[in-house]
């Protein structure tokens, strides 16, 4: 077999067609060749940022030798773990069966029906510090393949089995106010007293529990407050973020924030974004002003870095330019400009895209950034537009090189969901919540999952008996689960059906034991359980021409959870009511003037139509 990396849509699997290693790619077919063959297949996953896997594709991956390894005796598979969420999953929790080190560049030996049987990270061409060379990784696995084959299939089978018995999930309830609380207490308990920010080296900005403790600020707690002032402020003030292009890298090796790896993600600037829009919101003075700052040079790395000319988020910029890993961000705005810049993973990931439309609409309506809005609006028309198929269905990924074959997960509905609802209360315009409306509906199962994503998941798992449930735990970025429980709680915000808020409640309610327990690795799921634990607020301002008012800055600006606020022309109102969301029934300007409904729950106080009164009302 020759390699098969060419013409692939994944930039970081054509990164690897000129490696002499026989390279597939993910598909029924390779599995089908070991089996002919009857030898192991080694299934190897990475993705284009990612540091070590550079380093292993160059040591190892080029190297001659190994390659003939590889080839006489093993089937070899290269996976982007992002556009392939489901396999990355898959593996690592096959993975941590062999190894505490979990992390990218997965390697993984299985037998040809897909149970893995040996797993690691990264492996040198040498030995290094104890750690094995890869040829000798190479031998190990051989040898235990023909020599110990039953045995080997044996515990395969036992692992695949295991796995399988876990996923089993029992519904708990919600968490209650005191839970909510108790869960500042806990996160108080892993900061960093000197630092900001939790644990110890490396550091992560863990973006989602940053937003979690500020929607417990925005509840009034004034510990979670202290929080992530702390933490969002020292961030602002390291290394992490880049002062020239705005922007932050993936984490820091140091506790002190220093040393970064350059890495810089889609998901976690448009999470921070939305965490530094919001801090923003809540403080006052220089620090909502350093807040803000925060928010414009990441909103401007977004647009200026990772958009395409197509509207389309690209998934990260690499960490290594031609000058080496991490040297161009040292240079100045003048040499930079002499410089080439890092490279740009060009796959735009539906469920990513989603999250940066959030993140801009909302942040672009509330620091009054058009622009920002508008590239909100072009990412979700080439969305809406190129990542469905004809039966309505979402697909994972493209590029230039055309739409991969990997199918849409949970997360890609419910980013994508959430993100255009946002855009709809930012832009006022109902059909953006009109085309998030069935995706959720195409979720919603009616059983005890209560979400799954439509078509059962990566159908090689499926055939191979190893796809997993949607995995409900988050660290940098939140699960599908969340993802789709938030979509559906805004939902419940807009139209007066009670089947969106119940499935919202009945997934926290899947994960609220673990969440409370361990909530740095559910921060997006916590903050969907914070804003069913604090009434629905609903606020519509009718506003017939369109010019900012103190009620329409209002809307845009005021922040908290389980709120759903809007600003809309009278005949935007009449649109959204036509199209079933019963928030906007009867919904006019008063005397041609704006007018303000504050609701609660669909019950709405008397319409207002000065910033004096409405105040008083909230």
């Amino acid at each position: 077999m020759s390699n098969a990396l060419g013409d692939a849509v994944s930039p970081y699997l054509r990164s690897h067609a000129g490696n002499p290693v026989a390279w597939q790619q993910w598909g029924p077919e390779p599995f089908a060749e070991a089996a002919r063959r009857g030898v192991p297949v080694m299934v190897s996953i990475g993705y284009s940022t990612c540091h070590w896997c550079h380093v292993m594709a160059r040591e190892s991956f080029s190297d001659p030798a190994i390659a003939e390894q590889l080839n006489e005796r093993f089937v070899a598979i290269k996976v982007d773990r992002e556009e392939h969420p489901d396999v990355d999953a898959s593996y690592l929790a096959a993975a941590s069966a062999f190894t505490s080190e979990l992390g990218w560049p997965l390697t993984v030996f299985t037998t040809p029906e897909g149970r893995a049987f040996y797993a690691g990270t990264y492996h040198p061409p040498v030995p290094v510090q104890g750690r094995p060379s890869f040829s000798q990784v190479l031998d190990a696995v051989t040898d235990a393949w023909t020599g110990r084959r039953d045995e080997v299939e044996q515990n395969a089978s036992q692992i695949a089995a295991a796995l399988a018995s876990s996923q089993s999930a029992s519904a708990g309830c919600l968490p209650t106010a005191e839970q909510l609380s108790g869960i500042v207490d806990r996160l108080a308990s892993f900061e960093d007293d000197e630092f900001g920010g939790f644990g110890r080296a490396p550091k992560f900005p863990i973006a989602p529990v940053q937003l979690l403790l500020v929607d417990l600020a925005a509840r009034g707690d004034g510990a979670a407050r202290d929080i992530v002032r702390r933490t969002l402020g020292a961030m602002a003030a390291s290394p992490l973020r880049d002062p020239v292009e705005g922007g932050f890298f993936r984490y820091a090796v140091r506790r002190d924030w220093h040393e970064p790896h350059y890495e810089r993600m889609l998901y976690d600037n448009a999470l921070l974004l939305t965490a530094y829009s919001r801090l923003s919101a809540l403080t006052e003075g220089d620090e909502s002003a350093a807040a803000t700052e925060a928010a414009t040079g990441i909103a401007g790395f977004l647009l200026g870095t990772l958009q395409r000319p197509d509207g389309g988020f690209g998934s990260a910029q690499d960490s290594e330019s031609e000058l080496g890993e991490g040297a161009y961000y040292a240079l100045s705005v003048e040499e930079r400009r002499e410089a080439a810049p890092p490279r740009v993973d060009e796959k735009v990931l539906t469920g990513w895209n989603g999250l940066a439309i959030g993140a801009l609409a909302e942040a672009g309506a509330r620091h009054d950034r058009p622009d920002w809005t508008a590239a909100a609006v072009r990412a979700a028309d080439r969305l809406l537009a190129r990542h469905r198929s004809a039966d309505g269905t979402l697909l994972r990924a493209a590029t230039e090189r055309g739409v991969s074959t990997a199918v849409a997960t949970l997360e890609d509905y419910g980013m994508l969901a959430d993100g255009i609802l946002r855009l709809a209360l930012a832009t006022g315009q109902p059909r953006y919540a009109a085309e998030a409306r069935p995706l959720v509906d195409a979720c919603l199962t009616g059983d005890e999952r209560v979400f799954a994503a439509p078509g059962g998941g990566d159908p090689v798992l499926a055939a191979q008996g190893l796809g997993l449930a949607s995995d409900p735990s988050e660290g940098a970025y939140p699960s599908g689960l969340s993802a789709i429980a938030s979509a559906a709680a805004t939902l419940a915000q807009l139209v007066h059906e009670p089947q969106y808020r119940r499935a919202s409640e009945g997934a926290v309610a899947l994960v609220s034991e673990r969440a409370v327990e361990n909530p740095t690795a559910f921060g997006a799921m916590l903050s969907v359980a914070a804003g069913l634990a604090t009434p629905a607020t609903q606020l519509v301002v009718v506003s017939p021409g369109g010019a900012g008012s103190g009620l329409t800055s209002f809307a845009h600006a005021w922040f908290r959870p389980g709120l759903a606020s809007v600003v809309v022309s009278p005949a935007a109102a009449a649109s959204w009511s036509d199209a079933g969301f019963d928030l906007f029934d009867g919904r006019v300007a008063q005397g041609g003037s704006d007018t303000a409904y504050l609701c609660r729950d669909f019950v709405c106080a008397l319409p207002v139509t000065s910033l004096e009164e409405l105040v008083a009302q909230v």
